[in-house]
């Protein structure tokens, strides 16, 4: 029996990237160009697509650079050796920055295909993708699975056989989070399977839910860690206008002398206000979660 292929989630966009290492992305084409910094997939039209790893190595060779580092002499450094680097660079408290997103693994083939339609539920993790049945990972990929933070599996109907599979597969990775989609169970068994703390959703899942239990498990295994609580859910980004900039606009002219400057510069600060209000509201479930994590979203971009 071959051993399933592992394809690696979320992909990200070179905006998205940019973004994200505060680089421009003529920097990161010419990086890769110049030293390989690149990224490890393309799409079918071309289209350069970092993982989470490329991601992670690219932020850290940003922070040295950032400090002084020369780009040309740590580019071909691997991982290990930039986080020892980082660690002199910024001390105790560069820790936190490096630990790396949780893992999780994803099985079942109609489950990743319902996830490459929506990576956003992805997002809070390093996610693997195993397109086989759960008995096939579960015989071919155990080094994988007790490594795993979070398991989403797909079981298309749950009896004594799947539930037995899923038995196997909490006791090869007990601390992990292991969620269940399946498309037809009855009372007894998602009653079973709830007592051994297995979350069980129908399939296809609804979007908002799955990503909250995933984000839960990585937010709940940093609590654990004591670098986090189960209110961080959503993180404020950095403001790019502070309060002295939108002083500056206020004052503007234009040639008709109106208040456009004035209003405009209200407006994004009274965005700002309600985006750092609705990143602090408190949650009491899934649903209200999802539902904040919208609104703090489209204000951000709004």
């Amino acid at each position: 029996m071959s051993t399933p292929t592992l394809d690696r989630r979320p992909l990200y966009g070179i905006g998205t990237v940019a973004r994200l290492t505060g680089l421009k992305p003529d920097t990161l084409r010419v990086w890769e160009r110049r030293y390989g910094l690149g990224a490890s997939h393309k799409s079918a039209t071309g289209r350069r697509q970092y993982t989470q790893g490329d991601l992670e190595h690219l932020q850290l060779v940003a922070a040295l650079v950032k400090e002084g580092a020369r780009i040309g002499e740590i580019a071909s450094s691997e991982r290990k050796t930039l986080e020892m680097l980082t660690r002199q660079q910024q001390g105790r408290g560069a820790e936190t920055a490096l630990r790396g997103k949780p893992k999780a693994l994803a099985v079942g083939e109609a489950l990743c295909e319902w996830l490459d339609d929506h990576q956003g539920c992805l997002s809070n993790v390093d996610a693997r993708l195993a397109r086989a049945d759960l008995g096939v990972v579960l015989d071919g990929l155990q080094d994988e699975i007790t490594a795993s933070d979070v398991i989403v599996a797909e079981c298309p109907t749950l009896g004594s056989g799947s539930v037995e599979r899923l038995q196997r597969l909490h006791a090869l990775a007990p601390e992990a989070r292991i969620i269940v989609c399946y498309r037809y169970g009855n009372e007894h068994w998602l009653r079973e399977l709830s007592e051994q703390q297995i979350v069980t959703l129908p399939f296809p899942p609804e979007p908002g839910r799955l990503a909250f239990e995933i984000a839960h498990s990585a937010v709940q295994s940093e609590a654990a860690e004591g670098e986090g609580n189960l209110g961080e859910l959503v993180v404020a980004r950095e403001r790019e206008f502070g309060s002295t900039e939108l002083a500056a606009a206020r004052q503007l002219k234009s040639t008709l002398d109106c208040e456009c400057p004035r209003h405009i510069a209200d407006l994004i600060e009274a965005l700002a206000n309600f985006e750092e209000y609705s990143a602090s509201c408190s949650v009491d479930n899934w649903h209200d979660a999802a539902v904040h994590a919208c609104i703090y979203t489209y204000t951000g971009q709004a």
